[in-house]
């Protein structure tokens, strides 16, 4: 099989964006990378041509739907909250691997698996972390906010991965930079407490 090194590239691009976007949210890349074959003739692995179809759309338009509401519903927020590390492992996989079509089965999905997934559980850790931190800091009051900016960080990176793949994965690169940063100072923050508390502990 001879690859084009060139095609393969900027492919690659677009799976890690919409892999990035898919730690936000699950289905709204999902849903642009169907768009995306539908309309702007976005070139995917032909097993899962089928996104394209009337009936996908169908479905991850209501999916998406129900996703980005559900956020804003507190028991359906905390489900959602339970099951979007998962499943944003599989998508981002999905989404890099399915862009890679023109490559061994192994190297495809390895690489879906490797980059995809490991690209959007990353972005999904740090969601997480700050979704915490509003609900410890504010009672709860903030998480509306916080669901609105993922919502819109997640349809913005999955559009420029189709449209600017190369502006896109720029920005991948450096949110995925900020999250590890974020994480480890809030890691330190912990450890700090959990020390002082140890302390206090022992004094008394």
């Amino acid at each position: 099989m001879e690859i084009n090194y060139l095609q393969t590239g900027l492919a690659l691009c677009v799976g890690v964006s919409l892999a990035a976007a898919c730690g936000f949210r699950v289905f709204v890349p999902l849903l642009v990378m169907a768009l995306g074959v539908r309309l702007w003739g976005l070139q995917i692995d032909e097993n899962l041509a089928w996104v394209g179809s009337d009936a996908a759309l169908a479905c991850l338009g209501a999916a998406t739907l129900v996703e980005l509401l559900g956020y804003y519903i507190p028991v359906v927020d905390n489900f959602l909250d339970g099951i979007a590390g998962p499943a944003a492992l599989v998508a981002g996989a999905v989404v890099t691997g399915g862009m890679l079509g023109n490559l061994p089965d192994w190297l495809q999905w390895g690489t879906g698996i490797i980059a995809g997934a490991g690209v959007a559980g990353t972005v999904q850790l740090g969601t997480t972390a700050v979704r915490a931190t509003s609900t410890t800091t504010s009672a709860g009051l903030a998480n509306p906010i916080v669901s609105t900016a993922e919502n819109v960080f997640s349809a913005i990176g999955a559009v420029l991965a189709v449209v600017a793949p190369l502006i896109a994965v720029v920005g991948a690169v450096i949110l995925i930079f900020l999250t590890v940063i974020s994480l480890r100072k809030i890691l330190s923050i912990i450890k700090k407490r959990k020390a002082a508390a140890a302390a206090a502990a022992a004094a008394a």
